[in-house]
């Protein structure tokens, strides 16, 4: 299964009030596993910074000044992304932005159902607590030290590690099989490091009584000839 874990930087916080993208971030995934693909690209918005903005991505006017429109990237960009599902935080932020972009081009919006929101799956799962990217960072143990300003291609890398946790964690024993380049032969080799399972010196003694049991075989011929618990397969 592959999906796109994605990030964008704007130049401020409304898309509908004409801010535009000025980064997109993205790390692709085979089956919850960086495959070492990702997309990354700086964006001349053709408008101010506001200061707000340049405080959180550190992006100056200046230093976007000569870089792409997003009009020379978008080919590129969706060609990239697909029709993969989108691994982002507040996924109607960045959503929001990028069709934005694409409406300006004249070009079909990403459906909603494309995205997968991880900070409506964290609120569920951690109600009440703080979970924003840091947070969540902390909450796994995951290092984000080198995240002084934020930056789309950082928090898409360090999104991917939240969502795998969020998702059921990063356990070496799952999807292993065809993925040696991606980690799996060191899973296979955790694996067999595993202690083996012994047989109990003394059986468990039996938990239901006699008359347990003659209740239960009647209440399953109660089913009839054809109930697939009478079968003498199962």
């Amino acid at each position: 299964m592959r999906e796109i874990v994605l990030d964008t930087e704007t130049t401020g916080i409304s898309a509908a009030d004409g801010h535009r993208l000025v980064e997109i971030g993205c790390v692709e995934l085979d089956n919850h596993v960086p495959t070492g693909r990702v997309f990354h690209e700086y964006l001349n918005p053709q408008r101010e910074v506001d200061a707000g903005a340049l405080e959180v991505h550190g992006l100056s006017n200046e230093f976007l000044s000569d870089k792409p429109l997003f009009a020379d990237i978008a080919d590129r960009f969706l060609e990239f992304v697909g029709d993969a599902p989108l691994v982002i935080h507040n996924a109607a932020f960045d959503m929001g932005f990028l069709n934005a972009e694409l409406k300006r081009l004249g070009r079909p919006p990403l459906p909603d159902e494309q995205a997968i929101d991880t900070l409506a799956i964290a609120r569920r799962k951690f109600a009440g607590a703080q979970n924003s990217l840091d947070a969540l960072c902390r909450r796994f143990g995951i290092d984000n030290s080198n995240r002084t300003k934020h930056g789309a291609l950082l928090d898409s890398e360090l999104l991917a590690e939240v969502y795998l946790e969020l998702v059921g964690g990063r356990q070496f024993g799952l999807g292993l099989a065809g993925q040696k380049d991606a980690g799996g032969e060191a899973g296979m080799h955790m694996l067999s490091r595993l202690p083996k399972r012994e047989p109990r010196p003394k059986p468990l003694s039996p938990r239901l009584s006699e008359t347990e049991r003659e209740s239960h075989a009647a209440f399953v011929a109660s089913f009839g000839a054809p109930a697939l618990w009478t079968s003498s397969k199962n």
